[in-house]
């Protein structure tokens, strides 16, 4: 099982998405924050970032999206094993995404330890025009499949 961890450093996924004034909103509404930052276009002109942005935690979710995808790029891992998140660790938010950017996420798996079952991935976000917007590592638990009894 040793080269099936292995194996799985460099496996990537990318996802696209033009972040939408209905996802803001309905992140909102979900979570509560209704800060000025999301919901206050008029408050947000006067500010640097020149309009509202979307949640920091909005941004995390997208990535969780990437680490669901990387299960079906991880080879024999995935056969036998399933994951689970452990979590998010570094997260940084390094410029505003406003309504109507498209960003895109890029996870990589860039270490395996297969004593501990995880593996790390190195998660980034960037609008269409390049610029780095939020960052992170991600740990996923990989735990073996039990055969169903019946």
């Amino acid at each position: 099982m040793a080269d099936a961890f292995a194996d799985t450093i460099g496996a990537s996924t990318v996802f696209t998405k033009t972040v939408s004034e209905s996802d803001v909103y309905l992140f909102a509404g979900i979570t509560g924050d209704l800060s000025p930052n999301h919901v206050d276009e008029a408050f947000m002109r006067t500010t640097a970032y020149g309009g509202r942005i979307a949640h920091g935690a909005l941004l995390v979710g997208y990535m969780s999206n990437c680490s669901t995808n990387i299960v079906g790029r991880c080879g024999a891992i995935a056969d036998s094993h399933f994951p689970v998140s452990l979590g998010y660790d570094k997260v940084r938010f390094l410029a505003g995404v406003r309504i109507g950017d498209t960003i895109t996420i890029t996870y990589r798996i860039v270490a395996a330890n297969q004593g501990k079952a995880r593996t790390e991935a190195e998660v980034k976000v960037t609008k269409e025009d390049g610029a780095l917007c939020a960052v992170a590592s991600h740990i996923m638990k990989w735990l073996p499949k039990e055969e169903r009894r019946l």
